[in-house]
């Protein structure tokens, strides 16, 4: 066909004409950049369903097939509801969101749900930079950077905006009716499958992602209004403070991604914890976290909640430290990580993130025990007259934070090796991974130590407690997973099994009227985050109609009780 040249009476609109030739219809754009998402971005889910059994052979291309049908067909429905101006910017979006999450889907065998946004949304940069590896790298090459240079030099056709909104709707339609051809077609194995293989759901990338985002940005909008609601407004002190020698100071240490069985104290065939061992300590065994993130974790195990109720709260509520405070005692918040979510907003608290210390702080990251540096001092701030009825110092720690386990643990404590440097994780040799989660655990054990050892050098002047409980697990290569964050219902008890470690002076029992002796056995009783909020009531002796002593697991052992 012959190309029109411009004369006067075909003036220069045939240019137009031809430049509309040689144009791409925006739902073309549309189908090609659904289906490199469907296909590209989902090599996790692919590989999950190749691993199933029941899917062996060509049952395996049934279901995959059939899936990928309805992704591409869902993500065309979700891209026909924005203008042609926005489809180019929403198709590079989608691309780099679904290259991330494959890739850490892909590496970790994470999965992507609110609690995991809320995570991510919450993680500081020195987390977020030991994420950073050349696999993440490729990843986002690979699935986002190629195709977004492509489908952004792609001219697309400009249609009138009558025309524009008929043909999406009419795109819409056909999306809709091929998503649900696709279901039909495969519905039994498909239902099958996903019914009993419910993780899978939370690898339909980038679906899962948009969806959870969503959902994470529309929670504040189904909360209550900020302050948080007051909780606990009758809490007072108790007959334990009246003409007390010496106030108490109980030290809660925060772990972080602690799991219970990697603890020599519980029974672990390492003597991971050679220092607490000499120290008169309980380690309860049958500990179980509130979720399995820091962000789902920490905000529980403070509030009167507990799990369930906390799940399904309607509106935010003051905590376990507003209680604290409002029965008149120090409260203070020693943050080394990436803050406290919300918990400490009330009460005084302090980071160790911008510490100077040659020792013990590199690269803008600090070992915990930068915690206990000036912690005399910062205790020495806080008011007077709330010191000298009692302190409560909650010291969040780094912990076993991975994947960069390598970097939890001092020299001296890196007693497994050889140890995984890596953030690949499924790069390093199984003994290797251990060997670093390990030693991060004989670091914790060197400062929970070290934090029993500075409260015995405030004997003179207060009488000392510590509590160490971390906030949840984590999976190490079982069953081929890492990192934590799974959907509660669906994650391994190595996500959710946690240390609980209790130490007490002897002033400091004796004010609460504790037996330790009678502590030591019930180390197998179960326990959960639920429990933590009424344990801490009870050792510092506020009460409040809030606390049940049925939930306080040290109520059997106090004469209290």
């Amino acid at each position: 066909m012959s190309t029109v040249l411009p004369t006067p009476d075909h003036p220069a609109g045939t240019y137009a004409a031809a430049a509309q030739a040689h144009t791409w219809h925006p739902a073309a754009v549309n189908v090609m950049a659904s289906l490199w998402l469907a296909i590209a971005a989902n090599l996790p889910l692919w590989r999950a369903l190749h691993e199933l059994p029941s899917l062996a052979g060509g049952m395996f291309w049934r279901v995959a097939g059939a899936l990928a049908v309805a992704i591409a067909a869902a993500l065309v429905l979700l891209l026909s509801l924005v203008g042609t101006r926005l489809l180019k910017p929403s198709i590079v979006v989608l691309l780099f969101v679904a290259a991330a999450t494959a890739h850490f889907m892909w590496a970790y065998r994470v999965v992507i749900d609110p609690s995991m946004v809320a995570n991510v949304l919450q993680t500081d940069v020195h987390e977020t930079a030991d994420l950073v590896s050349p696999g993440l790298l490729g990843f986002i090459v690979a699935v986002a950077v190629l195709p977004s240079i492509w489908f952004c030099r792609l001219p697309v056709r400009r249609l009138g905006w009558r025309r524009r909104w008929l043909q999406q709707g009419l795109l819409a339609t056909a999306a809709a009716a091929t998503l649900v051809l696709a279901l039909m077609v495969s519905f039994q194995p498909l239902a099958a499958t996903m019914r009993n293989h419910k993780t899978l759901r939370y690898l339909i990338n980038p679906l899962s992602t948009v969806y959870a985002i969503g959902a994470t940005a529309a929670r504040p909008l189904l909360k209550g209004p900020l302050p948080a609601h007051s909780a606990g407004e009758d809490a007072v002190l108790g007959a334990s403070y009246v003409g007390q020698r010496k106030p108490p100071l109980l030290v809660l240490v925060l772990g972080e991604t602690g799991r219970s069985g990697n603890f020599g104290l519980n029974g672990y065939a390492r003597d991971t914890t050679p220092e607490l061992a000499r120290e008169d300590v309980v380690s309860f065994r049958n500990a179980w976290s509130c979720g399995t993130s820091t962000a789902a974790s920490v905000p529980c195990m403070f509030s009167h909640l507990g799990r369930s109720a906390f799940a399904d709260r309607s509106y935010e509520y003051e905590n376990l430290l507003d209680m604290l405070q409002r029965a008149g005692l120090a409260v203070l918040w020693v943050d080394n990580q990436a803050g406290c979510k919300g918990t400490c907003a009330r009460i005084p608290h302090v980071s160790s993130t911008g510490t100077q210390d040659p020792l013990l702080c590199s690269g803008g990251e600090c070992l915990d025990e930068v915690m206990l540096r000036s912690l005399e001092a910062r205790w020495a701030e806080l008011p007077a007259e709330r010191r000298a009825k009692g302190t409560v110092v909650v010291l969040h720690q780094m912990g076993s934070h991975g994947p960069a386990y390598y970097k939890r643990s001092s020299r001296e404590t890196k007693r497994f090796l050889p140890e995984c440097t890596r953030n690949a994780l499924q790069d390093c040799s199984r003994e290797s991974l251990v060997n670093a989660y390990d030693n991060s655990i004989a670091y914790t054990d060197r400062f929970l130590a070290a934090t029993i050892t500075w409260l015995k050098a405030q004997a003179p002047h207060a009488d000392g407690a510590m509590v160490y409980v971390a906030d949840h697990g984590e999976s190490l290569g079982e069953s081929n997973l890492y990192l934590h964050g799974l959907p509660y219902a669906l994650a391994p008890d190595e996500q959710k099994h946690v240390p609980w470690i209790v130490w007490t002076s002897t002033g400091f029992a004796a004010r609460i009227g504790l037996r330790v002796d009678c502590l030591r056995r019930r180390v197998d009783v179960p326990l959960s985050h639920d429990h933590y909020f009424h344990s801490v009531l009870a050792m510092m002796d506020v009460h409040t109609a809030l606390y049940d002593p049925a939930l306080d697991p040290y109520a059997p052992c106090s004469s209290q009780h």
